[in-house]
């Protein structure tokens, strides 16, 4: 949102400052971003993103709902010709609803991670060009994460990577099956957009969480509850989430590839017993679907899993809870 160098200028939004509020770390959080939260990529991140083979983006649909999404391509397919320009070469996945809500002008959140390292970075900005070569980025803010909750994976590409139009069997619905009720209940990553608009500015944001399988709770056909766990102390998700209660979230079958894209409604619950019942968990978030679809075999990459991150050992688990 700002510039590091300019100590005048606040970079965080109404929301994200009551959240930070809530959680007591306003003036922490304040600080930490004054510092770190800038208008340009440093050229370590520039660097970062040159080297990946997928990049996480956030953008809305037409009726306001937010969608995570990836992007995928051999290593180089991001670049940055300057400190504010990124571009990527390549196009929406097939089924993706990136190739709907895709054009110019449109706000993007972006997150490179690199599992295998548990490095990321996040770059946001509004699209400026959209054509056969890729996509043209203006980055208004650059900043990086801790490594924290990331399980390490490393990655090999599929005979795809090039071909990300490839059709592939695609389901849509606004109801769970069991076959994905049990990829998500046994997930240990996802991916989450949110968005922000007070009516003069917007942005959207892209964001990783990560815990032991299974701490995504499933609690039926269309209501799922997360952990949140200590982060960066931004609330860049929940400040979203406290002015705009929609997300979009993305898991991935890193055996296999498929891709389930949800977007729903989300409610925060700050505290109670509920929390309680998950060691670690500082709140939670509660998801019901709106729409979703689940695309077979749809990342160009198979991973190989390395470990969990040291700090779950400080987090519980559902099953555990519930007993």
């Amino acid at each position: 949102m700002v510039d590091n160098d300019s100590p005048g200028a606040a970079p965080f939004h109404a929301g994200e400052r009551e959240a930070q509020l809530r959680a007591g770390v306003r003036e922490r959080a304040e600080q930490a971003g004054r510092r770190a939260i800038r208008d340009h990529m440093p050229e370590q991140h520039r660097t970062f993103f040159a080297q990946l083979p997928m990049l996480l983006a956030g953008t809305v649909d037409s009726d306001g709902q937010p969608w995570a999404s990836v992007l995928t391509g051999r290593p180089g397919f991001v670049s940055t010709p300057d400190a504010r320009t990124l571009r990527i070469a390549t196009q929406p996945l097939f089924g993706d609803p990136l190739g709907c809500t895709l054009r110019p002008g449109i706000d993007i959140g972006l997150l490179g991670i690199e599992l295998h390292t548990r490095r990321r970075n996040r770059a946001n900005g509004k699209v400026v060009a959209v054509d056969d070569a890729g996509i043209e980025i203006r980055v208004t803010e650059s900043f990086g994460n801790c490594p924290q909750y990331i399980q390490t994976r490393t990655s090999d590409l599929t005979a795809d990577i090039d071909h990300p139009d490839t059709a592939r069997p695609l389901s849509q619905f606004d109801s769970l099956d069991c076959a994905t009720r049990d990829l998500i209940a046994t997930a240990d990553t996802l991916f989450i957009a949110s968005s922000f608009h007070d009516g003069t500015a917007g942005s959207i944001d892209v964001s990783h969480r990560g815990g032991k399988p299974g701490f995504v709770r499933v609690d039926d056909e269309r209501t799922l509850v997360v952990p949140d766990f200590a982060g960066n102390s931004y609330f860049n998700t929940y400040g979203n989430l406290l002015i705009n209660p929609r997300a979009g979230l993305l898991f991935v079958d890193f055996d296999d590839g498929d891709l389930v894209y949800l977007t729903g409604t989300t409610e925060i619950v700050w505290e109670g017993e509920e929390v309680r019942r998950f060691t670690g968990a500082q709140r939670l978030l509660r998801f019901r679907l709106t729409e979703g679809r689940r695309v077979a075999g749809a990342l160009p990459l198979r991973w190989t899993f390395g470990d969990y991150s040291p700090v779950l050992a400080r987090t519980g688990s559902w099953p555990a809870a519930a007993s």
